[in-house]
């Protein structure tokens, strides 16, 4: 398993977990109109890392697997978000990318906290999440809890939590 910049070849694998329904379904934005074009687009884009960095999970083979990123970096923090392919879940894939990311925006990036939020009915994510070990919290800065609805579940991972 590697982490790796998002490739061209990518686009495909990744609109495959944007139209699957058991991976996207309780997800907030809406993937289910996203085309070819637009994973493209989203690749171009991840070129430029300034405010976000996007990075592709692959396997031995280079082959996609998810996209895990950190979003909105600034002022010591960031927001983290990952989603992995069907075919990826439950082989490690998950664990490796977000653990290999949240540990380079601590100690290259000397970020201070990275938060991120998953739906109540997310069952399979709030378990993967507690399962290894990541920290709940109430304490979310109102620039980041202003993008998301209520009644969401908020994890932070903080520089001495590495």
């Amino acid at each position: 398993m590697k982490l790796r910049g998002l490739e061209g070849k990518d686009a495909e694998l990744m609109l495959e977990w944007m139209h699957d329904i058991s991976v996207v379904g309780n997800l907030q934005a809406d993937f289910a109109s996203k085309t070819l074009e637009d994973c493209i687009s989203f690749i171009v884009a991840s070129q430029n890392t300034e405010e976000n960095l996007h990075m592709a999970i692959a396997d031995d083979e280079d082959v996609y697997m998810g996209t895990v990123s950190l979003k909105h970096i600034c002022e010591h923090q960031a927001e983290f978000a990952i989603t992995v392919r069907s075919a990826a879940m439950g082989k490690g894939y998950a664990q490796y990318g977000m653990r290999r990311i949240l540990e380079y925006g601590i100690q290259q990036l000397m970020l201070e906290q990275i938060y991120w939020c998953v739906s109540q009915k997310n069952y399979r994510a709030i378990r993967f999440y507690d399962k290894n070990g990541y920290v709940r919290t109430t304490e979310v800065p109102n620039s980041l809890r202003q993008r998301y609805p209520e009644g969401l579940i908020w994890y932070v991972y903080r520089r001495e939590d590495e």
